[in-house]
């Protein structure tokens, strides 16, 4: 049948209109004579390799952020609550799975083959979700082709509805209405964009918000959201727009909010001298899996722009007035800790918890009356 469902992606690929009945009659004039159920069973062979994601279809459900392949036998899930292996999809060979893998990436106008074994690129289904997609054929990846979709659904949260308690919402509240710049950490999947976009939810409406992101998730509910998005490289490896190009373009753009999605590079070095230049209350996240983490985690960031340690640490205090630190629990993705970062003259910032788990800290009362 392998053969069969090849002729009938090529007629496809020459007459995208054809019907369902003009196909089995393609179909049957190859094979002959076959039952219902088996011409149903190659139809749907068809259907997955030149529509939507394919065999992986039928996982995508409200709740599931995750779908990884590592083999034809070997699908993967995240529901909110780890990675569950399914058994009721499964491939008929790593040629399959490298075809649905080649297929996505060139609908993301990425090449993967040989000459070019891994990628990464977004595609939109036709309901407007938008699902990040990376893909490793063999080699280098060992058995077979892996494959890696994040569902990216539109941050569009806002505090009240994130099931925070009403006191914190209100300092939440007022640490945006005060325009203290402010960073969002935490590990993956621990919700630090829903925060982010609740939080931006707060800004007051005359005010303009640039969201800079290589995807575009943050979906606030205000009136006056703009986005820029990233833009990798083309097969000559020209034409790429970078985090820091587009910060560049946005402080010519009357910003009264710069938010960066996520900060992963030497973009670092441009948001701190935006935030340092009157451009206050801006915001971001960063991939850091505690609040002690984050002055190392910055450090490191700032080296790809070609800030040393000291320089990092003169700004870094200054520009950044909050942390918000975000865990996943079993019960969801919540609020672990709230800090902010102390400068000493000549040593390197460190943070100060202020707030954990429920529970003020001391300096939580200073920071709640500064507002």
């Amino acid at each position: 049948m392998g053969s069969v469902v090849d002729k009938l992606q090529e007629a496809l690929a020459s007459n995208p209109g054809l019907t369902p009945a003009e196909l089995a009659r393609i179909a049957r004039g190859e094979v002959g004579i076959v039952s219902d159920q088996q011409m149903l069973t190659l139809l749907q062979k068809v259907n997955n390799r030149v529509h939507g994601i394919g065999l992986l279809e039928g996982l995508i459900a409200p709740g599931v952020t995750d779908i990884v392949v590592n083999g034809p036998e070997s699908i993967w899930v995240d529901r909110g609550n780890g990675m569950e292996k399914v058994d009721s999809v499964r491939f008929e060979s790593d040629a399959e799975v490298r075809q649905l893998a080649t297929r996505l990436m060139h609908a993301a106008g990425q090449r993967l083959d040989d000459a070019v074994p891994f990628a990464g690129g977004h595609i939109q289904r036709p309901d407007g979700q938008t699902i990040r997609l990376h893909a490793v054929l063999s080699p280098p990846a060992a058995p077979g082709t892996l494959l890696s979709l994040r569902m990216l659904r539109g941050a569009t949260a806002t505090l009240d509805r994130l099931g925070i308690p009403p006191g914190l919402v209100r300092v939440l509240r007022g640490l945006v209405r005060a325009r203290r710049s402010i960073l969002v950490v935490g590990g993956t999947g621990t919700g630090k964009t829903t925060m982010l976009s609740a939080l931006l939810a707060e800004v007051p409406a005359h005010e303009r918000i640039i969201c800079i992101e290589d995807t575009a998730e943050l979906h606030p509910p205000h009136p006056h959201v703009v986005s820029l998005t990233t833009r990798g490289a083309n097969a000559e490896g020209r034409g790429a727009i970078t985090m820091s190009d587009l910060l560049t373009q946005a402080l010519r753009m009357r910003p009264d909010r710069i938010v960066v999605g996520e900060i992963r590079g030497k973009e670092v070095v441009d948001l701190l001298a935006a935030l340092n230049t009157g451009h206050d209350g801006g915001a971001g996240t960063v991939h850091a899996n505690s609040l002690d983490e984050v002055p190392a985690r910055m450090e490191a960031l700032a080296a790809l722009g070609g800030l040393g340690r000291e320089a990092l640490h003169a700004q870094l205090a200054a520009a950044i007035d909050i942390i918000i630190h975000m865990v996943r629990t079993p019960g969801g993705r919540v609020i672990h800790q709230i800090g902010v970062l102390i400068a000493r003259r000549g040593q390197p910032v460190r943070t100060r918890v202020l707030w954990e788990n429920g529970t003020p800290q001391p300096g939580w009362e200073d920071l709640v009356c500064s507002l």
